[in-house]
């Protein structure tokens, strides 16, 4: 098994380019229709890397969904892209949900029911992982109530058996960031958002909060901006990159798209040399080459609604293309 992804799993049900929210007692039509679509970063990542054309039967999702429509749906679109599927159907819980409203040039408003990505059980993610062996395993953590309190064990768990780590996260439930601090020294990579940066270490500063989720021991740190580009750091230096330029429809499930961007990348440059021990030797060049391709794969993705539709190798590689001698000019670093 090449990759190993787990966490929360969710049914979105998006508006995409709204011309505004409703006032209270009006109605505002929806020109792009709503749409219910998957989502969950396990879901976009795995469905993501098949479009960008690794093997499905290579990857497996491992999640909980509710024995509900939304869990069928779940289910269903998982088993059409030929992945390997491990669900946990959890009674008397519907599946997590998610009302996406995105107003035409405006950020994402978002609207959850935790649902079963709650109950998540982290025995049964350890289980998977004893079993299939994977090679990399990729973990969303923040409202996956029983695997957020037992994250450091369950990723350590990984990296006993040899896995890369890569671990994920988004803001957290009843609970504060802090639970993900266990898990920083056991994973190989750690992406988030500057926002989140921010609030789990407690820097104002980009450079500083980089550089204590690194002195946990985490090898590759990838921190995304949205329009504003995105980050890389190794223990030796800090890569930041400016954006593509793309005509946004919805941006949902961009940072999940860049982080598929990212283990496509990994996978198909270095083969069966990529180790977390690699990941601390790389240089400018080769943390350039890797934000520009995966910060082209998530911009591909904003071109369409929800969040996986309009991902494609060569969507991304036109991206490249047309902008990529412009961003890697622009790419600066300087070392740690």
């Amino acid at each position: 098994m090449l990759v190993l992804a787990t966490g929360f799993l969710v049914a979105d049900i998006i508006a995409a380019d709204l011309p505004k929210l409703a006032e209270p007692g009006r109605l505002v039509f929806a020109p792009k229709g709503i749409v219910l679509h998957i989502g969950g970063h396990p879901a976009n990542v795995s469905i993501n890397l098949v479009k960008l054309g690794l093997n499905p039967k290579d990857i497996c999702v491992v999640g909980a969904v509710g024995n509900d429509v939304f869990g069928d749906f779940i289910e269903n679109v998982l088993k059409s892209y030929n992945l390997v599927v491990r669900l946990h159907r959890i009674r008397d819980v519907g599946t997590t949900k998610n009302m996406i409203l995105v107003v035409k040039g405006e950020d994402r408003r978002f609207h959850v029911d935790l649902g079963a990505s709650w109950f998540l059980n982290p025995d049964e993610v350890i289980s998977s992982l004893e079993e299939l062996r994977p090679r990399i395993a990729y973990f969303a953590t923040g409202i996956t109530g029983k695997l957020d309190d037992r994250i450091g064990e369950v990723v350590r768990r990984a990296k006993e058996l040899g896995c890369m780590t890569f671990v994920d996260v988004i803001q957290p439930y009843g609970k504060g960031w802090k639970y993900i601090l266990p898990a920083l020294p056991h994973a190989d990579i750690f992406h988030c958002n500057n926002i989140e940066l921010s609030d789990i270490t407690g820097e104002k500063e980009l450079v500083d909060g980089i550089r204590k989720v690194l002195s946990f021991g985490t090898r590759l740190v990838l921190i995304t901006m949205g329009d504003k580009g995105a980050n890389a750091a190794n223990e030796k230096l800090l890569v930041r990159q400016p954006s593509y330029k793309v005509d946004v429809v919805d941006p949902t499930g961009a940072g999940d798209a860049f982080c598929a961007g990212v283990l496509h990348h990994l996978v198909t440059t270095y083969g069966e040399k990529l180790s977390a021990e690699l990941l601390n030797e790389l240089g400018k060049d080769d943390l350039s080459k890797l934000l520009l391709w995966a910060q082209a794969v998530g911009a591909v993705k904003c071109t369409g609604p929800g969040t996986t539709s309009a991902v494609s190798y060569e969507g991304a590689m036109g991206l490249v293309r047309a902008q990529g001698e412009r961003l890697l000019k622009e790419t600066i670093s300087r070392e740690l």
